[in-house]
């Protein structure tokens, strides 16, 4: 047998070629499954009464979201505005004529 000498630039080659195959393998065995396919449900039975409304698009829904945030946020405003004037209202009342509050 002869002893033959590897270099570094050939060291690298078959590391990096090892690198490659072990990253093949694994992907190939992850993509096979043992799952089975899944029934589809059966369509509706007839004396079942039909939807009296016909099921909204995603735009719609999106938009009905969006219109009851809005509405939402309006009403914590208005809550907000209310207790800001009452405060104020019952400030006043106990704040004498000339009188300066200090904080």
């Amino acid at each position: 047998m002869s002893e033959k000498r590897i270099s570094r630039r050939g060291a690298f080659s078959l590391l990096g070629l090892a690198a490659v195959f072990g990253l093949a393998v694994p992907t190939s065995v992850l993509t096979t499954s043992d799952a089975e396919a899944q029934v589809q449900p059966t369509a509706p039975v007839p004396s079942a009464p039909a939807p009296s409304a016909p099921a909204s698009s995603g735009t719609e829904q999106r938009q009905e979201r969006r219109t009851g945030r809005t509405e939402r946020r309006a009403e914590r405003r208005t809550g907000r505005t209310e207790r800001r004037e009452a405060r104020r209202k019952s400030d006043k009342l106990y704040t004498k004529a000339g009188d300066t509050k200090r904080k």
